[in-house]
């Protein structure tokens, strides 16, 4: 639940008992009050014009709530921050509507203690107006109070309980919760100060989210001595006074995701302790005994845990998850309830159907009974006509009989006659049949006559074409055999030419390499006479210098082996060879 729907709700039992006569009205001067009492008391900045202007258009009487919320929304809670007193706060919008509703005199318990269950009633009522708490709140109210007195609880005693109010109603509003807690109908055995005990430990837990608080010992950070204090733990810190009443507070421990809570070995005859590590400091204390050190250590861890988590208190989550289970329920009952419906209509429609078809059952059958009379009806009808038929078809078969008798003796005389024409037509096929065969003779013979005359004449053409080609080939073989003649004379020619310039070649070749083999003899022995002056030199070195001969080029090779001949004398040849090698080719 947001901050502006907390603060709204208080403001709604302000707002409703300024309206006396219930109208849902209020006066402009009363709203006025108000609102100038609201900014004080939370610290925003108050503007009197604002309200004139506001209802300037709207000057005939007092405002509606509906007419009051927007100038609210807009000056006062748009406005708000979370940095003024929420008991001054809720205070205030007590006293303006505590008179009005609540009757002292049969209560047992103080004004404060009323004061504290109604802030508990704006804590855990619905999120509609006019606001009430439901059963369920209502059971986990008392039983949080039942267990803070230190009582037991009587279950058996809420389901009566439940059962009369459901008898009425599902919900308490704000006064008869603190009439039903006041009345003491389920604090029975317990003095006054027992129940204003419990529910200011309620009101610490759920309005000012005390998770836990007790005496302990904590060691001063300067003169490092122990002191006792009272300490209270909130979901974001631990504060610490001197005693229960609160009146001086001597510190805070601010906690956070990253602070940390663990045991202490006992020392300087201290026992039960254990370290707190905040962001800036770190807290030695000592519980009274081993299962209060336990138990503020997991209370300790649960915050830091909480807070890492980005979690709310338990108390305010567990207060959200009641009323997303109710909504979810609520919203399961709607459901079903339509569901209900549409069966109940469904179911409607089924028997209106089922009418439907009984009365079609009941014409169905009326409409049977008709046909079947009529069948019936019908039946002696056609029964009688057979019977007429019958008789009249006994006379038609004897007249019958009588004529077929007459028609079989002529239809004797009548198959005689068609057995002697049967002969004769079998007679007369037989003639016919040889006179077809015949025909049939004749005309084979003339089909063999005229196709071998068709073959002679084919015969005929084709050996006239036979001739014709015999006669063009046999000129064609004449004229090629000229030409081949001349060929073969030509070629002859080129061959005996070609045989000649061969020798030629031949002899050229023989006189190159007799001049060749002479060239080595000669290139041998010169080799020869090199070695031995060679030999004469190495006798007599440094007396004379051996002439060496000059850079021999490379052997000249043609077509007819080494030649000793120049490049000259090879051109020389070379032409000879070409004017020699022409003439034959030109004639060819």
């Amino acid at each position: 639940m947001s901050l502006r729907d907390e603060l709204l709700k208080s403001i709604w039992h302000a707002f409703t008992a300024l309206d006396v006569d219930k109208s849902g009205k209020v006066s402009k001067s009363q709203l006025k009050v108000l609102s100038h009492n609201l900014c004080t008391v939370m610290k925003i900045p108050h503007d009197p014009v604002a309200l004139e202007e506001h209802f300037k258009d709207d000057d005939e009487g007092p405002v509606s709530n509906q007419g009051y919320m927007p100038y609210l929304n807009k000056f006062i809670l748009d406005k708000v921050t979370d940095n003024f007193d929420r008991q001054d706060f809720n205070k205030m919008c007590w006293t303006l509507c505590f008179r009005k509703n609540m009757d002292q005199s049969q209560l047992f318990i103080s004004n404060d203690d009323a004061f504290k269950i109604w802030c508990i009633f704006n804590f855990l009522s619905e999120d509609r107006y006019p606001l009430v708490i439901v059963t369920e709140e209502i059971e986990y109210f008392l039983r949080k109070l039942t267990e803070a007195m230190g009582g037991s609880w009587v279950e058996e005693r809420f389901e009566d309980y439940k059962l009369q109010l459901n008898s009425k109603q599902q919900s308490l509003n704000a006064w008869e919760l603190i009439k039903l807690v006041g009345s003491g109908h389920f604090s029975k055995g317990m003095d006054r100060q027992t129940l204003s005990m419990g529910i200011n430990e309620v009101y610490l837990e759920l309005i000012l989210d005390v998770l836990k608080q007790g005496y302990m010992m904590k060691k001063g950070h300067k003169r490092k001595n122990w002191t006792e204090r009272w300490f209270m733990l909130k979901p974001n810190s631990i504060s610490y006074y001197v005693g229960e009443d609160l009146t001086d507070q001597k510190g805070d421990i601010l906690l956070d995701g990253n602070c940390t809570v663990e045991p202490l070995q006992d020392k300087e005859g201290k026992k039960c302790l254990f370290l707190i590590k905040s962001p800036n400091k770190s807290f030695e204390i000592s519980a009274s005994d081993k299962k209060k050190k336990q138990e503020w250590i997991q209370a300790v861890q649960t915050c830091v845990s909480l807070l890492h988590q980005g979690r709310p208190a338990p108390h305010r989550e567990a207060r959200q998850k009641r009323r997303e289970l109710r909504l979810k329920q609520q919203a399961e009952q709607e459901e079903l309830e339509l569901r209900m419906r549409e069966l109940q209509t469904a179911n409607e429609a089924k028997q209106l159907e089922l009418e439907n078809m009984r009365k079609a059952l009941e014409d169905s059958a009326a409409n049977a009974a008709e046909e079947e009379r009529r069948r019936l009806q019908t039946q002696t009808e056609l029964q009688d006509r057979y019977k007429m038929d019958l008789e009249r078809e006994k006379m038609v078969r004897q007249q019958m009989e009588e004529q077929v008798a007459q028609k079989s003796t002529e239809l004797e005389q009548y198959l005689l006659r068609v057995r002697e024409l049967e002969d004769m037509y079998g007679q007369l096929e037989d003639a016919l049949e040889d006179e077809r065969r015949a025909r049939q003779d004749e005309e084979a013979v003339r089909r063999l006559q005229a196709r071998l005359l068709e073959e002679e004449a084919a015969k005929r053409a084709e050996l006239e074409q036979i001739h014709l080609r015999q006669q063009r080939a046999i000129s064609e073989t004449e004229a090629e055999k000229q030409e081949l003649e001349k060929e073969r004379q030509a070629k002859e020619s080129a061959l005996q030419a070609a045989m000649t310039q061969l020798e030629e070649l031949e002899q050229e070749r023989q006189g190159a390499l007799q001049q060749y083999q002479t060239v080595m003899k000669k290139l041998e022995d010169a080799t020869n006479n090199t070695k031995t002056w060679k030999h004469k030199v190495a006798e007599h070195e440094g007396m004379l210098r051996l002439i060496q001969p000059g850079s021999k080029g490379p052997t000249m090779i043609t077509n007819w082996g080494p030649a000793a001949f120049s490049d000259a004398e090879l051109s020389l040849r070379e032409k000879k060879w070409q004017e020699m090698k022409n003439p034959p080719t030109q004639a060819q």
